[in-house]
């Protein structure tokens, strides 16, 4: 599975066991992150195309957030390809 990230159109493998931000830091792609677990909001992003589950019950995304498509990448597994919008992502490579 991939992620593809926009607007810098950085492309990263994925793994359905693996966060979406934990599989971006194993591909050399650095996005915005602190607490890892859910809650400081640092990570938001939008999700644009494709679908993830979350680790936890209710992550800090309000529910009028994720019917926009916004989403956690430090608490979120992809079901499948991904498309985020993530304008301060970048590489490390």
């Amino acid at each position: 599975m991939k992620a593809h990230v926009e607007p810098g159109g950085f492309t990263f493998d994925i793994e359905s066991d693996r966060t979406l931000l934990q599989s971006a830091d194993a591909g050399g792609i650095e996005l915005p992150s602190s607490c890892r677990n859910g809650t400081c909001r640092t990570c938001l992003c939008k999700l644009v195309a494709g679908e993830i589950r979350y680790r936890i019950e209710w992550p800090g995304v309000s529910a009028d957030e994720k019917a926009e498509g916004w989403i956690l990448p430090c608490v979120a597994e992809p079901l499948g390809d991904v498309t985020l919008d993530v304008p301060y992502a970048f590489s490390v490579f």
